[in-house]
């Protein structure tokens, strides 16, 4: 299955929370929100890419930017790695990979340079009619929250966002 592009009806999902409640589609129609979907709880890259998005999430909640981590962890997993890191992020359960697959965030992937079968590493922004409005593939988490937000600033202000990961050159 192939990654979800920007212009895409988000699939209908209904995922168990860490927060004790259920999370659909349905319910988060009206609103810009953000899935960031990471392989594991509580293993370095997945614990820094939550601690970025809690350390964001005044910034998020403030444009009225919900945001969720998935990732196929149990809801008890999930909610052990949100106590011991105090993340403020809403982390969601797809212990089948349901939505994972729906979303193209699962498949085929290069790791340590062999490939593999896995949780591709990718954050999708959704607007309030329920389609992707973009879409960040193969996610280098460094840096990743900050420039989700970015593109949320500009995709709110109905400006695009640039595709392109590259710096521009410095004048000088």
């Amino acid at each position: 299955m192939t990654m979800l592009a920007a212009g895409s009806h988000v699939p209908a999902f209904t995922l168990a929370s860490d927060a004790a409640r259920t999370v659909t589609t349905e319910g988060l129609r009206g609103s810009w929100f953000v899935l960031y979907f990471y392989p594991r709880a509580d293993t370095p890259g997945c614990t820094r890419e939550a601690q970025a998005f809690t350390a964001q999430y005044e910034a998020f909640a403030a444009i009225g930017v919900k945001v969720f981590g998935i990732s196929k962890d149990s809801v008890s997993a999930l909610c052990k790695f949100r106590d011991k890191y105090a993340l403020t992020v809403e982390l969601l359960s797809d212990p089948d990979l349901a939505v994972h697959k729906g979303f193209g965030a699962f498949g085929e992937k290069m790791m340590y340079g062999k490939r593999v079968e896995g949780v591709i590493r990718s954050t999708f922004v959704v607007n309030p009619e329920g389609v992707v409005a973009h879409v960040f593939p193969n996610v280098k988490v460094d840096g990743h929250a900050e420039k989700v937000l970015e593109s949320l600033h500009l995709l709110q202000a109905g400006k695009p966002v640039s595709t392109s990961t590259r710096k521009a050159p410095r004048a000088g």
